[in-house]
């Protein structure tokens, strides 16, 4: 079977999962049922419990459902410390569901798999030695990779059903209200924890603070929590970043940048009480600083930001040229005590943040926004999860929901060292052409032949030079090469839902 996109699908999954292949990035407007969590009635004085181990087997069965979040990344001490005592307890065929995995997490999953107590996973990501084991075989079934909106939607329609959420905090009181704002833990908005505690049948807090009852205030509260356990540490938010913050100074990104950025001054969107959404990393943090400074120098203001926020993009909150951040998660310390001291910085969860199927999802109401590609295609279908030798090495996270915006633009260099980034066909596709607006390189840009508007627009810019998709993959090749196809066995091992939940791709096990 092929989807709209001539990608082959698995039959067998297909049939066994209920599949049904992508064919449109429109959502429409169905009607939609939800479901609700089993509640264990308390009227208690006190959830605080011993130990990790008291809760795993007051709690835990063999083959249930266990959730994390991710918003410590790779300063996470949570995961670890409960799946060491699940491993050492005996637990087996459990599913893991996390918001993501972290490469903090990776060594402890690998153990886990090995010992058979994780035989699924679904989640947003993996990276290094966990996807690279998993490409080739390691897991006894296929990873589902789901976008951030379409795990909320999952949850909240029971497809992924959850039988516990163990959930870092940095502060909680007995009975188990807590935010992300205060502690030395404190890591901001709780945005991908607050959907596992509002749908998780039991939800466990891990804490290094406990703090005097009623704790306010809450975004996770109290009538939805069963044990509180106290910890040494639940996490370093120092190590949120990781690098995936850092400013850049190679002279490619910041010419990237500036580029992206004269396409977003010189788009139609550009204008008083726009939004938009710049993202992480060497070339996205140059866009926030270039795009307030054209802000100011155009004396307007954005309406708000949303997804993940960082430092610059609080600069910009500040100085007055944001009016709202809407923020899911924060990807470093500034961004997250920021969220204690300024209330125009709002805390949203997944739900509010992606889901397709709500009422209204604030990706919806983005004009602009900027992603990155490990590989983009002449189609422009992007790749965000796997490497150029077919090995998992990324993550969905929110590139699906943000794709929705007016513009879309991927920012991205012609090659990464001898690989290249434009190419002929992705060997997976997370992000459908349809979705994509705007490619830019450090050589040119190549706009989507389904957006003459923008054609029309940037072809009077001189910064701007255009190009075809097809020219950018040709003079990529032409400078590394054409690469050996990538060599793969009939095994799947990775599905890639669309944010609606059809199957965009398949990813089948590396040859050895």
């Amino acid at each position: 079977m092929k989807n709209s996109l001539g990608r082959e699908l698995p039959d067998a999954e297909m049939k066994e999962l209920n599949y049904q292949p992508f064919e449109s990035t429109e959502i429409g407007h169905p009607v939609i049922s939800r479901v609700a969590p089993k509640v264990r009635v308390s009227t208690g004085d006190d959830k605080v419990v011993s130990s990790v181990d008291e809760v795993i087997k007051d709690v835990l069965k063999d083959g249930m459902t266990i959730s994390f979040h991710h918003h410590f990344r790779d300063g996470d001490f949570v995961f670890n410390i409960v799946m060491d005592r699940i491993i050492k307890l005996g637990y087996k065929d459990l599913t893991l569901a996390p918001s993501s995995l972290t490469n903090v997490m990776n060594d402890k999953v690998i153990e886990a798999i090995k010992a058979g107590t994780v035989t699924n996973i679904t989640t947003s990501g993996m990276r290094g030695e966990l996807g690279e084991q998993v490409s080739h075989g390691l897991l006894k079934n296929p990873v589902i990779f789901r976008s951030h909106g379409n795990r909320a939607r999952s949850i909240e329609n029971g497809n992924i059903k959850i039988d516990v959420a163990f959930l870092g905090v940095p502060n909680a009181d007995r009975l188990g209200n807590a935010n992300g704002m205060e502690g030395d833990s404190a890591f901001g908005s709780m945005g991908y924890a607050l959907i596992d505690a509002k749908y998780a049948n039991k939800v466990v807090l891990l804490t290094d603070t406990l703090v005097d009852y009623p704790n306010t205030p809450a975004s996770i509260e109290q009538t939805q929590v069963d044990y509180v356990v106290k910890v040494d540490r639940v996490g370093d938010p120092d190590r949120i970043g990781s690098g995936a913050t850092r400013f850049t100074k190679d002279p490619k990104e910041l010419k990237i940048a500036r580029m992206v950025n004269d396409v977003i001054t010189h788009s139609p969107y550009f204008k008083q009480d726009f939004s938009f959404q710049t993202g992480t990393g060497g070339a996205a943090l140059a866009v926030t600083k270039f795009l307030g400074e054209s802000m100011k120098k155009a004396g307007i203001t954005a309406a708000f930001t949303c997804g993940g926020t960082t430092s610059p993009i609080v600069d910009l909150l500040e100085a007055g040229l944001v009016k709202k951040v809407m923020d899911v998660q924060d990807f470093d310390k500034g961004a997250a005590s920021s969220m204690k001291s300024n209330r125009d910085q709002a805390e949203i969860d997944a739900s509010w943040y992606a889901d397709p199927e709500n009422k209204g999802a604030m990706v919806d109401q983005l004009d602009v926004c900027i992603l990155s590609a490990l590989e983009i295609d002449t189609d422009f279908n992007v790749n965000v999860l796997t490497g150029s030798n077919g090995e998992i090495r990324g993550a969905v996270g929110g590139h699906q929901d943000a794709g929705t915006a007016k513009m879309t633009i991927i920012s991205a260099p012609l090659t990464r060292g001898r690989i290249a980034t434009i190419v002929p066909s992705v060997n997976s596709v997370s992000t459908p052409g349809a979705s994509i607006d705007v490619l830019v390189t450090e050589v040119g840009i190549a706009i989507n032949p389904a957006r003459q508007d923008l054609v029309d627009a940037f072809s009077k810019v001189p910064s701007l030079p255009i190009v075809s998709i097809e020219e950018l993959q040709k003079r990529a090749e032409a400078t590394v090469g054409k690469p050996a196809p990538v060599e793969y066995t009939d095994r799947v091992v990775g599905l890639v839902e669309y944010r609606d939940g059809s199957l965009i791709d398949a990813i089948k096990q590396v040859k050895d």
